[in-house]
């Protein structure tokens, strides 16, 4: 399916900023990083409250990229 010239520009998803989104999906698949029981953080191992971070890095990559895509009027 093409887009005509004139609707190419209107179109979000094509920008740089989407690339931010690998973030989020590489960093669990990174096992060297909570591949251990230390440090712990208020008692709990890294492995739990490295999951706990993971999601705060996705909500604010996902932010941060709607933020910069969306559109202005």
């Amino acid at each position: 399916m093409t887009v005509p010239n004139g609707d190419q520009r209107d179109r979000s998803d094509r920008s740089p900023w989407n690339w931010l989104l690998l973030v989020p999906i590489a960093l669990p698949l990174l096992p060297f990083l909570f591949n251990s029981d230390e440090p712990r953080l208020f008692g709990f191992p890294a492995f739990y409250w490295l999951q706990l971070a993971f999601i705060a890095v996705g909500v604010t990559c996902t932010t941060i990229v709607y933020q910069m895509t969306k559109r202005r009027r």
